[in-house]
């Protein structure tokens, strides 16, 4: 079997490589979320990790991977007897896949035994095999929303309940959790992104001679894996070595009362929420003087902690950027006079994964490495409105102006029930809500319904020779269907020509885009954006989870010239249709925001309407947002609506509150 790529290895993020050793000295510490591009060695770095992971006694037979020396192992397999036999075995490595069922993770009822032998059993699921070992998830932002939650339940309280099905079961569960994900792809919600005890950013290096050494390794590594595993062996066992003592001298570092202040006064300084930050930061900051080999926290163990633990606590809302003053940090451990010195002379490195002889080497990671750099996300600007020079062949002024602070909007839907990713917009049947019906198992994982299954089985009892107990088959099986709500696709589809380059309009329409991005993003949709101007429309946002980038785009989208309406609508005929291909089960919600006029091309208004037509065809989901202004109205985007089957609505009837006022003026 080839070699992982040596943890050693991969270096140019050494940030990334801190934060899982940290937290595997310490796993109280909560985890480690690694953002950044794709490309940059986040998965490679973390399944290098467990091979460097000191090895573990385990009972021998024991499914939730008990340490022999605990004195009341919380087990399902337990009581052990004081002699029962141990293994010794590597650290296990757990990936969770995106698709994973909630029975999967949590463990649940053996179904077969159940109803082939009457027998309840508990079937431990990937909580209980990641038992002192690292789980992992890939992609942790495309995870469902309680799953997450789960996971990070179990891992802040070392242990997991499963109370469902007839089973009730409580088992330990300390792992490291890692989750890595790329933000092009949406950001975790604020109050999950928070229970991360660390987060790092990486990026791909810029360095060409960095990168002509990431590609040579990789190539090296592809060629002979065990060759190039064994050219770093040394390096391996040395950082398992340390890694081995930093654990064993981790309880035995004392936080100081200028410590414990130290670090109460830079999380308020950044103003975090809660008294999470301290924890994290505190334990952090010990497990970093234990790597450095000493027993007392000094500034520097401070610093690494706070750079690794606060950045990610600092966003107010989903469009802001994740990241710290690092002057303002020096600034705050540096007013006063220095700690005392600390206790033994163990070296002040904080670098994880870095020799002296791997310096030597000119090392810059694998065809993936990475290099810690904050992934800035600029904030829209809210103060401005920028005009810019006309562009040659325009015929009107083109301006740029700026979106408002974003209000709570209206709720659209899309009709009907459907049968997407779990959400919080459409009527959908999902994983989760209230249970509707029942149906045949199907394949694995599902809530029985013990009803619906007793009703089927019913029938069949004299045929098996039924005696006292119900007789079950497999076939019996009935699980619940649940309905509860699905995230969409909203497509924006945005009319940016001369008519609507008047500043106090566009203002109103890049105020409206900006709340309803907010509520997808609360909602966890994902959001597309088109926009139309001059001669042609174009897709300035692929569908996509990053709600930050389509508010940077929003901000930056510049107004003036014709109306190419017809070009935009077949513009999105075109998204929407290999949209389908892509991600069938989600369903859009397309959001037209115009005037209603066509000014570019031949009968520019009536080819307009006739693409309308069309796309309404098609039973796509739409909202005509209208734009109009002014005393005499045209009313064609009302046309519009009607062509594309859509729900109509003023600009000014978008915010839930001016719902509201009517209500009340109309009372």
């Amino acid at each position: 079997m080839p070699q992982h790529y040596p943890f050693s290895a991969v270096v140019g993020s050494d940030d990334m490589a801190l934060a899982l050793t940290l937290s595997t000295i310490s796993p109280a510490i909560g985890g480690v979320l690694v953002r950044g591009e794709k490309g940059t060695a986040k998965s490679t770095m973390v399944r290098a990790l467990a091979s460097v992971l000191p090895q573990i006694d385990v009972i021998a037979g024991d499914r939730f991977s008990t340490d022999p020396r605990e004195s009341n192992p919380l087990s399902p397999d337990g009581p052990f007897a004081a002699d029962a036999d141990v293994e010794t075995r590597p650290v296990r490595l757990v990936e969770l896949p995106v698709g994973a069922t909630e029975d999967r993770v949590l463990g649940s009822l053996h179904l077969e035994k159940a109803l082939s032998d009457g027998v309840t059993e508990y079937e431990p699921g990937l909580l209980a095999r990641a038992h002192r070992g690292i789980l992992y998830v890939d992609e942790v932002n495309l995870l469902h929303d309680h799953l997450v939650d789960l996971l990070l339940d179990a891992a802040a309280m070392g242990r997991s309940t499963v109370e469902r099905d007839g089973v009730s079961v409580e088992h330990a569960a300390r792992f490291v959790l890692v989750g890595t994900m790329n933000p092009e792809e949406g950001e975790l919600r604020p109050q999950l992104l928070d229970r991360f005890g660390l987060t790092v950013e990486v990026a791909a290096p810029r360095d060409p001679e960095a990168r002509v050494e990431v590609v040579r390794r990789r190539l090296a590594y592809e060629a002979d894996p065990d060759g190039f595993a064994a050219r770093y062996a040394e390096h391996e066992a040395t950082l398992t070595d340390r890694i081995e003592a930093a654990q064993k001298l981790v309880d035995e570092v004392v936080l100081s009362d200028w410590a414990l202040l130290k670090i109460a006064e830079v999380c308020a300084a950044f103003e975090v929420d809660g008294m999470r930050a301290d924890i994290v930061t505190a334990r952090a900051a010990a497990a970093h003087a234990a790597w450095n080999g000493r027993t007392s926290v000094l500034r520097e163990d401070i610093r690494a902690a706070a750079r690794l633990a606060l950045p990610h606590r600092r966003r107010r809302n989903p469009f802001d950027a994740p990241g710290i003053d690092e002057d303002l940090l020096d600034q705050i451990l540096n007013d006063d006079e220095p700690p005392p010195e600390p206790e033994g002379d163990g070296a002040d490195e904080s670098e994880p994964a870095t020799q002296e002889s791997q310096a030597s080497e000119s090392e810059a990671g694998d065809a993936e490495a990475s290099t810690s750099s904050p992934d800035e996300v600029p904030k829209p600007d809210n103060t401005a409105q920028h005009e810019r020079p006309q562009q040659a062949g325009g015929s009107s002024e083109i301006t740029v102006a700026a979106p408002q602070q974003p209000y709570r909007p209206k709720l659209f839907t899309v009709g009907g029930t459907g049968a997407g990713e779990s959400g919080k917009r459409s009527r959908a049947i999902t994983e989760t809500g209230r249970r509707i019906g029942a149906q045949r198992r199907t394949g694995e994982g599902g809530s029985i319904h013990l009803l619906e299954t007793i009703r089927a089985a019913a029938p069949h009892q004299h045929a098996r020779g039924r005696v006292h107990n119900l007789q079950f088959r497999s076939d019996d099986l009935r699980l619940a269907v649940k309905e509860g709500h699905e995230s969409n696709l909203i497509l924006f589809c945005v009319d940016a020509s001369g008519s609507m380059a008047a500043r106090k309009r566009m203002e109103q329409v890049k105020t409206a885009i900006l709340s309803l991005l907010m509520d997808a993003y609360q909602r966890r949709d994902k959001v597309g954006l088109i926009t139309f101007r001059q001669d042609h429309a174009e897709l300035a946002l692929p569908p996509t989870g990053s709600i930050d980038i389509a508010a940077t785009r929003l901000a930056e989208l510049p107004a003036g010239g014709r109306t190419p309406l017809a070009e935009a609508l077949l513009k999105t005929t075109d998204v929407l249709r290999l949209e389908r291909v892509r991600d069938p089960r989600r369903r859009p919600l397309l959001v037209v925001i115009t005037d209603g006029r066509a000014t570019y091309g031949e009968n520019a208004l009536g080819r307009a309407h006739q693409v309308a037509k069309h796309l309404g065809a098609t039973g796509v989901a739409s909202l005509v947002i209208d734009c109009e202004t002014g005393t005499f109205r045209m009313g064609l985007a009302h046309q519009l609506a009607d062509h594309l089957m859509a729900e109509y609505i003023p600009l000014g009837e978008v915010s839930a509150a001016a719902l509201t006022d009517a209500v009340k003026g109309a009372a």
